[in-house]
């Protein structure tokens, strides 16, 4: 048997037949549609998508963040001074190089 990952479930016919009132008897909470009593989709509202959206964007994050903590210790020491110096200097070449 399927686990179902919701509370709620409603028939794909059922479905067909009023969208809007599945949603509206829905609230907040996911529904799994149904069909021949077997799950095939998820019904989630807005604001819990997005919210599935940003956990998965800042997993995403994380492990780019992980992988460059990895390279932390082959990292120089760097002064704000400095970088400002290489960014004026590329930012100048940049500039001479627009002008030819």
């Amino acid at each position: 048997m399927d686990t179902l990952l919701a509370e709620a479930s409603v028939g794909i016919t059922e479905l067909k037949k009023n969208p809007s009132a599945v949603i509206r008897n829905a609230g907040d909470a996911p529904v799994v549609i149904l069909h021949h009593n077997r799950p095939t989709a998820y019904l989630v509202p807005v604001r819990r998508y997005e919210a599935m959206m940003d956990v998965l964007d800042d997993l995403a994050l994380a492990k780019i963040v992980k992988e460059r903590l990895k390279h932390l210790d082959d990292a120089e020491e760097v002064s704000i001074e400095e970088l400002e110096s290489v960014a004026r200097a590329k930012l100048s070449t940049k500039v001479s190089a627009r002008r030819t």
